[in-house]
């Protein structure tokens, strides 16, 4: 069953020549490279590699480890340009949004967790409550988990599966990256950075392939997987890591609402809008998929948002002055051209955009068979209800349909009307009323006065209600995920038998009595109550040794 087909120590891998990933240029449909996809034997021997190199690796201290991440931030700093125009290249987005959506926020996570990933694992004492008077003491230690798969999709190819893989090696673990078969070259890369860095062998690896690859990755099995794809990719992963209870950290999409008060600042709204439902060709998992606009500045905004998009330069990503890029396959300009084709047909109208953009050409198409890479105008649809389909499944394209609405509690209905839940936005001046709606809706993030851009705070965590998946990334919710806690408890006035122990009694169950009675009310003045028969009790048991 493959697995991330939506979506090798550090560069190793077995040439086989009849089983290799092409890589594409989306913008102009030429050849980047070729790289061979390890085969099932070669995944499983990955994995062996990475849990013997977890047995020194969970040792190092957390000194040692921000040592090695503060030096692959150093790497990735100085071909931080090169770097840009391989992503830019191999996914479709301009070098800006390499530079912006990829590169800052990683390099930002990186900083936070090398510098904060101890103060957050630190061991931490739990208080007890009255057992502490029994001389009782107990606290939590954070083990590493062991081998952690990251399988990530392909529209940010650098950010995330390297985010997840920095966190994951501060809390001690390995790391075995399976990166998309669309983008193989920017995963190679990441083991790169891994290797110049000084990290030592085997402690990240990148296993290439599609979904076969994905598949062997998940039976191996690591000891955690972090994922990030379509809600059905993520079942069948869900599915086989349950047949080894591998836990697992699902990140499955979105059709994340904005919702625009007629309170709200309506300039900024209309540029918040057509950047958060079309940059990186719309292909967020936190995109604006639907904005809902009360009805008495629905006119208005609707004219901003369409007067904004006309200017948008689209083109190859390679040029500094373009702002939509390609799309990242065939396959997702089909599913866009599918949506809109749908929206018409549903009597919703195409303000703007609707058709395929042929470079270099004047006339955009409504046939992709004409297309010279994967290029779809950004697209603004008026008259949309949450009854067309399109409004209910995720595009992942540039698309922005706008639904009218009346009141706050129909604005709230008409966001929550979904199986996804990843994040949302309000929009308001009435920052009360902001808040209020905000916890009305049913998303792992909701904004006010935002949008789209919280994946690059590696300080909060992602991660959705619902279909949009399971489990966090990022924050300290995220770093919790690659650790397991491990409960140390004491007695540090071990000297006498404890009242519980054999053999019962008569007064073992009248201490029982007032165990529960007593004790169990956490009040001091009660338990002090107990004590004369606690220690009739302890004489009792001590009595009994003496006699065995």
């Amino acid at each position: 069953m493959p697995f991330g087909s939506e979506t090798m120590s550090a560069v190793q891998t077995i040439a086989d020549p009849a089983n290799e990933i092409v890589s594409f240029d989306p913008a102009t449909g030429a050849e980047i490279g070729r790289v061979n996809a390890a085969s099932a034997d070669e995944v499983l021997a990955a994995v062996g590699r990475s849990r013997a190199a977890f047995r020194s690796w969970k040792k190092t201290s957390f000194a040692e480890r921000k040592r090695l991440v503060l030096a692959a931030r150093e790497v990735i700093l100085a071909e931080m340009d090169d770097i840009a125009l391989l992503i830019s290249r191999e996914s479709g987005k301009p070098v800006a949004e390499a530079l912006a959506f990829e590169i800052a926020p990683v390099l930002d996570l990186m900083r936070w967790i090398a510098n904060g990933a101890e103060k957050m694992l630190r061991p931490r004492r739990i208080g007890i409550g009255l057992f502490e008077l029994l001389g009782r003491f107990s606290k939590i230690v954070y083990q590493p988990l062991g081998v952690v798969a990251v399988i990530p999709a392909w529209n940010y190819p650098f950010s995330i599966p390297l985010g997840e893989a920095v966190m994951a090696v501060m809390a001690g673990n390995t790391v075995v990256l399976k990166p998309s078969e669309l983008t193989p070259f920017v995963g190679l890369r990441i083991g790169e950075i891994f290797e110049k860095a000084g990290f030592p062998p085997d402690v990240v690896q990148v296993v290439c392939g599609a979904g076969e690859t994905g598949a062997a990755l998940v039976e191996a099995p690591p000891d955690k997987i972090l994922f990030t794809g379509s809600v059905a990719t993520g079942k069948r992963i869900a599915e086989a890591a349950a047949k080894n209870l591998t836990s697992c950290v699902l990140e499955l999409g979105g059709k994340d609402p904005m919702i625009v008060f007629d309170d709200a600042n309506i300039e900024l709204a209309a540029d918040a809008a057509v950047w958060s439902a079309f940059s990186n060709s719309g292909q967020n998992c936190a995109s604006v998929e639907r904005l809902y606009v009360q009805r008495p500045i629905a006119e208005k905004l609707t004219q901003k948002i369409i007067d904004r998009t006309l200017k948008l330069k689209q083109g190859s990503g390679e040029r500094e002055d373009v702002s939509i890029g390609a799309m990242s396959s065939e396959r997702q300009l089909k599913i866009v051209f599918e949506h809109v084709e749908e929206f018409r047909d549903c009597g919703a109208i195409i303000e703007t955009g609707g058709r395929i953009h042929v470079p270099g050409f004047t006339e955009p198409t409504d046939d992709i068979e004409t297309a010279a890479g994967f290029f779809y105008e950004p697209t603004v649809i008026t008259g949309a209800t949450n009854d067309m389909r399109p409004m209910q499944v995720e595009t992942f394209g540039p698309t922005l349909p706008i639904c009218v609405f009346d009141t706050e509690e129909e604005a709230i209905a008409l966001a929550n009307d979904t199986e996804f839940g990843l994040t949302a936005s309000v929009w308001t001046r009435d920052y009360a009323k902001g808040r209020r709606v905000a916890e009305q809706i049913e998303a792992g993030t909701v904004c006010i006065n935002e949008h789209l851009y919280t994946h690059g705070i590696g300080q909060t965590p992602w991660g959705g209600f619902k279909n949009s998946g399971r489990g966090r990334t990022h924050g300290i919710e995220g770093l919790l995920e690659l650790v397991q806690p491990q409960h140390i408890h004491s007695n540090r006035t071990a000297l006498l038998p404890d009242a519980w122990w054999f053999p019962y009694s008569p007064a073992a169950v009248d201490t029982f009595r007032q165990f529960a009675t007593k004790f169990a009310t956490g009040s001091l003045i009660k338990t002090t109550g107990m004590m004369p028969q606690l220690f009739t009790r302890i004489k009792e048991l001590v009595r009994n040794r003496r006699r065995s």
